[in-house]
């Protein structure tokens, strides 16, 4: 993120908020043909006094945004973070929502559902958006070649970047191709709309971010499709921490993250001293156990320096997901 992004993140202390800016602020993990999230500029929050307006609001009267997103806080990541855009859909000066998890059916039969369908409000155009919160860790050896997304894994190695990217091409961000879905989202934006929706026009998008973590201290390059700017951290094995740890300041600081909040780092006040961090690591490790996503604070004179990081048992992984068939 650039330094006028943090400053704006600073302004949040409600993890809420701080999770809805985080969105807003962090880029995507790949670039794909269906176009990227609805930026900024989108959303009529371009300057960067009206963003800071928006949060500091959120910040004082957070009501509204707890209503919508405190049902998903104990869930999963994944509807946690729909959620949170279902609200910045609608919160947002130049965007309105119009449907969220909307299904689509053939008969008795689900064909499958669009998590998000918004517009404009100066334009009657829908838009799919499909949204995917993801954090992968990348293997020095694996499926296919060095580039290959399939060796993009999910710490608890179920799911891949390959697999992810390959379910939304074949299948999700396909639904608007069918008759079905048209006459569905014709149900949802007529006849309300400011004025006649194209029966035949639906606009997709994909917002996918997140952070890609690279293997530490060995050289892996980044996946094909990643954007430039992408998110990144390092993973390691925890019999490999006490090397890490050698060689950080000693006024490094450290701070737990635990679900669904992997998405905004902690403000720097939430994190503790370094030795008192690692026993409580070194009591996760004590037995089998998931990884752990943390994150790392080195105070410097000018500004913080932060760093994400997976620590990972020493037999990760365990699975290793096949990549998708070749069409």
């Amino acid at each position: 993120m650039h330094e006028d992004d943090h400053r704006l993140l600073s302004r949040c202390h409600h993890p809420l908020v701080r999770d809805l800016a985080w969105i807003m602020l962090a880029p995507d993990l790949i670039d794909t043909p269906w176009g990227g999230r609805p930026g900024r500029t989108a959303l009529g929050l371009d300057d960067d006094r009206q963003l800071a307006a928006l949060l500091d609001e959120l910040e004082a009267h957070p009501q509204a945004l707890e209503r919508r997103v405190s049902r998903t806080v104990e869930g999963r990541m994944g509807h946690y973070h729909e959620r949170l855009w279902q609200y910045l859909l609608d919160a947002a000066p130049t965007t309105c929502l119009l449907a969220s998890n909307l299904r689509i059916h053939q008969g008795k039969r689900t064909l499958g559902e669009l998590d998000l369908l918004y517009r404009r409000r100066d334009d009657p155009t829908p838009i799919h958006l499909e949204v995917a919160i993801k954090f992968y860790l990348g293997l020095v050896s694996g499926p296919g070649d060095i580039h290959d997304q399939a060796r993009w894994i999910g710490p608890g190695g179920a799911d891949s970047l390959a697999m992810k990217r390959e379910h939304l091409d074949r299948h999700q961000l396909r639904l608007t191709e069918r008759a079905e879905t048209r006459l569905t989202i014709q149900l949802h934006t007529q006849p309300r709309d400011v004025g006649p929706a194209s029966a035949t026009r639906i606009q997709r998008q994909l917002a996918m971010p997140g952070v890609f973590f690279y293997p530490w201290q060995t050289s892996l390059p980044e996946p094909r499709e990643a954007t430039a700017n992408h998110l990144r951290g390092h993973w390691l094995s925890w019999r490999d921490w006490r090397y890490l740890r050698d060689g950080l300041p000693c006024n490094t600081r450290a701070a737990w993250l635990a679900k669904p909040h992997w998405l905004a780092l902690p403000r720097d006040e939430a994190f503790v001293p370094l030795r008192q961090f690692e026993a409580r690591l070194a009591q996760h490790f004590s037995r089998p156990a998931p990884p752990v996503q943390i994150a790392l604070l080195t105070p410097s004179r000018n500004s913080s320096i932060h760093r994400r990081l997976f620590v990972v048992g020493d037999d990760w992984p365990r699975l290793v997901p096949l990549p998708p068939h070749p069409r």
